[in-house]
């Protein structure tokens, strides 16, 4: 394979840099194809100073919640309408900020970190953007045509607002850069995999980067000693393996579609179910693409893809649900299986988004019957909400088993703020 030359990050300029130390707010802004979801966070300690969503973008449904987190007397504030853009929809933003005294023209703004999904091979660390950083971002719209075009456009609104001020990308993809190549590769031909960029990128990686550090704290253990299973059970899901603080192995691929059954998305599939779809059932391209993205998973199999739902179902008998219930935690025993195999020895299992931290009876039937590799809950802890980090193992397992509430955004801005300033490390989560 051809090496794709790492990136070197754009330097800070040093007045910048100054300017930024004196600073100490960062905006993580998360731009999809119709929403922008952001957060203004003070980094002196990590405290969120405003959170919000401007959602259906385009539509004359268009709606902005805004929710100040500054003074007792903060009030969520809402707004309708149509809001044609980005560029109106970050305009819509920054008024609501400044409306709290938080404006993007205040000298207390340091930065502002931008998700992007997919950074291919070249970025493996967060990234301050310019030119030559967006055009390679959009040079990978082709293997992330849903979300990076998406993210440039964020990005390019944020620029032309804030022209002075340090921006950088954040890429999904950078944790799962450091996979060996026996881990990211397809067993297709090299020539044509390279030419068209074909590997196992994975995806979720700012979340399995924070978990993964969190739990090693939860252990009182530095994230080198410590090797994790991280399951990041959402409406799209995942699993990581990460040995001493670096991934080894993931299972989403080229695409979000690849390992897990998830809401939507099949995960895992024979190939060759596409060419049967479209040589006997005469589908598209593009209606094969739907059916795997948005018709498959645990939607496909019992019509709902709300894990609380599901449980309600299965309780009043719902065979369907029960099924789609069990097909997800067969292949999520297979990933702990294997990472476990993948790792050699492993410190924690833990859980995390939005299943993974609430819905206890995927926690439970994840586990059972693992008790040979180590893995047991305790019943009660298990059962307990919480928005802590915390361990739910039995005492007697040899292997911790631990949710931990993700906060990409956190990592975002921490990843922002350590670039810009100078810092050494991120801060610690």
């Amino acid at each position: 394979m051809t090496a794709i030359p790492a990136a070197t990050p754009p330097a800070t300029p040093p007045a910048a840099r100054a300017a930024a130390r004196a600073a100490t707010r960062v905006l993580v802004l998360n731009s999809g194809s119709s929403s922008v979801k952001y957060q203004l966070l003070d980094m002196r300690d990590s405290s969120r100073l405003a959170v919000g969503l401007v959602e259906r973008i385009g539509e004359e449904t268009s709606r902005l919640v805004h929710t100040p987190l500054t003074g007792d007397g903060a009030e969520k504030r809402e707004r309708t309408g149509p809001i044609a853009d980005h560029s109106t929809a970050l305009k819509a933003v920054a008024e609501e900020l400044a409306h709290d005294g938080l404006g993007l023209d205040s000298p207390e703004l340091a930065a502002i970190g931008h998700r992007v999904v997919h950074g291919g091979l070249r970025f493996t660390e967060p990234t301050v953007i310019t030119e030559e950083v967006l055009a390679e971002v959009e040079r990978l719209i082709p293997v992330a045509p849903l979300h990076n075009p998406a993210n440039v456009t964020g990005i390019r609104t944020a620029r032309a607002m804030r022209p002075d001020l340090p921006q950088v990308a954040v890429f999904d993809t950078a944790f799962h850069t450091t996979m060996p190549e026996a881990a990211a590769r397809y067993a297709i031909d090299v020539e044509t995999a390279d030419t068209h960029r074909i590997r196992r990128y994975g995806f979720h990686g700012t979340s399995h980067a924070y978990v993964s550090r969190r739990t090693a704290a939860l252990l009182g253990k530095d994230p080198s000693e410590v090797n994790v299973i991280v399951l990041h059970l959402g409406n799209g899901a995942s699993a990581s393996a990460v040995a001493g603080g670096r991934c080894v192995d993931t299972s989403m691929g080229l695409t979000p579609l690849e390992g897990l059954v998830m809401g939507t998305r099949s995960g895992d599939i024979d190939p060759a179910v596409t060419f049967h779809l479209k040589r006997v059932a005469g589908m598209s391209v593009d209606e094969i693409d739907e059916l795997l993205n948005k018709k498959s998973g645990l939607v496909g199999l019992c019509g709902d893809n709300d894990m609380r739902e599901i449980s309600r179902r299965i309780e009043e008998g719902d065979e369907r649900a029960r099924l789609a219930f069990d097909i997800y935690i067969h292949r999520l025993k297979k990933y702990i299986g294997a990472y476990y195999a993948v790792l050699g020895r492993v410190d924690a299992v833990v859980f995390t988004a939005g299943v993974g931290e609430n819905a206890a009876p995927v926690r439970e039937a994840a586990v059972a019957g693992l008790e040979e590799l180590g893995l047991a809950l305790d019943a009660e802890l298990n059962a307990v909400r919480s928005d802590e980090a915390r361990i739910i193992s039995a005492p007697y397992a040899r292997i911790a088993v631990a949710v931990v509430p993700t906060d990409e955004e956190l990592e975002i801005a921490q990843q922002t703020f350590a670039l810009v300033t100078g810092a050494s490390e991120a801060g610690n989560a």
